[in-house]
């Protein structure tokens, strides 16, 4: 594929959701120029660093080998639940067990110090905000804060406010290759891009939590790297691994239910109403008429817009796991491989309605003497994510940044 206008459209859209981002800024007078340029940068050297340098495809497509290859456990290929309950949900928990015996061992941790000291040195992060961005590529929105818990109360307001949104922005390792999991059938190299947008999207939100809350004071105390998250050995570090796992793996299939069936529900009134189109009205299609002029600035064609809309509006209402799951449901074919590929960028990331109570919760926890800061960076954010920039602007600038690309750097 040649470069064409349908992938410089794209970066209009940047340009433009940049712009509503600054009209809810605290300062719009303080709009990082630089930074912004930045962040579009290191998005850019990501992807072509993961994607165009030579061999670095093989990498990511053994990524995808692993997490598409035989599973433990038998699965019936017709029976949906069957194999969302025997080979998603145990994903979460072998994940996150691995994730914390590798923190343990100490790969982890180098691997988190390398991008923090990279988002440190390229945006000015303070040390303990930068190595809390990092460990948000790989752990969860509430389990990274406790990384650096030690430094929570030396952070400036607007460190809080950008550990929240790149909180939301990124994805845990464990729903990382659930997510890959349930794409695997329909995109090739699924489990790479899953990777690679969780990368990207750290960049946009640091960016979009400058703008929206600038920063005005020097960051806090040096960082020395001493983590708050231990482990006695490496037996401790599998249980506790295990038991973080079970909670997210719970939480996960409890939203499922409620969700899918919240949508049940709600077709079924609106099955009550006169057709639409030539067609009934449900939920899902109200998203696609609400959200494919979002799904087509980000760069979708405009045949691919409505389905686009639909997955967009689950991603930001019903979860992202509502959304993935209705992605890997289009049949081959009836998309573009290249919008599909996009819109796995546009979602990845827990940025939804219900993430953003699980995360005030969770940091409420953490630092009781700053709950009345958290509620109020939480309205902040939520007014502007929700409100005016549908799934969140920062994954729909990372999706904005890979359509602007030329598609053959993706095709491996």
């Amino acid at each position: 594929m040649i470069y064409t206008l349908e992938n410089a459209r794209s970066l209009l859209a940047v340009a433009a959701i940049l712009f509503v981002i600054w009209l809810f800024s605290e300062n719009k007078r303080r709009f990082p120029f630089l930074l912004a340029l930045g962040a579009v940068a290191v998005q850019t050297g990501l992807i072509l660093a993961l994607f165009a340098i030579p061999n670095s495809a093989a990498v990511l497509s053994g990524i995808s080998g692993a997490v598409n290859g035989p599973q433990p456990y038998a699965a019936d290929p017709n029976a949906g639940p069957f194999i969302f309950g025997f080979r998603v949900l145990p994903l979460i928990l072998v994940i996150s067990a691995l994730s914390a015996l590798l923190w343990h061992w100490g790969v982890l941790k180098w691997i988190t110090r390398g991008f923090g000291l990279l988002f440190e040195k390229t945006m000015n992060l303070g040390g303990a905000a930068a190595l809390a961005v990092a460990a948000n590529l790989f752990m969860g929105m509430v389990e990274s804060p406790i990384v650096i818990r030690a430094y929570l109360d030396k952070l400036t307001r607007a460190e809080l406010f950008l550990m929240m949104v790149v909180g939301l922005s990124t994805v845990a390792g464990s729903t990382m290759v659930a997510y890959a999991l349930i794409l695997g059938p329909v995109l090739p190299n699924a489990a790479g891009h899953v990777l690679v947008a969780s990368l990207i999207s750290a960049p946009a939100g640091i960016l979009l939590a400058r703008i929206m809350v600038p920063e005005t004071h020097k960051p806090g105390a040096p960082y020395d790297h001493d983590s708050a998250l231990k482990y006695q050995s490496s037996m401790d570090a599998i249980t506790r691994g295990v038991q973080d796992g079970v909670m997210v793996a719970v939480n996960v299939a409890a939203f499922l239910i409620v969700f899918v069936a919240f949508v049940w529900i709600i077709n079924n009134l609106l099955s009550l109403a006169p057709d639409v189109a030539g067609a009934p009205l449900t939920l899902q299609r109200i998203f696609g008429f609400i959200f494919a002029p979002v799904a087509y600035a980000i760069g979708l064609p405009w045949q691919d817009a409505q389905a686009g809309g639909q997955i967009l509006g689950a991603k930001l209402f019903l979860t992202e796991f509502i959304a993935f799951i209705g992605l890997g449901a289009i049949p081959v074919g009836e998309i573009a491989d290249r919008s599909r590929m996009i819109l796995t960028y546009a979602i990845c990331g827990f940025a939804n309605v219900a993430s953003v109570g699980i995360m005030t919760g969770g940091m409420t926890v953490l630092m009781p003497d700053r709950r009345q800061e958290i509620l109020g960076l939480t309205l902040t954010l939520a007014l502007a994510g929700m409100a005016l920039v549908p799934a969140f602007g920062f994954m729909l600038v990372s999706a904005s940044v890979v359509a602007a690309l030329p598609e053959w750097l993706f095709a491996g």
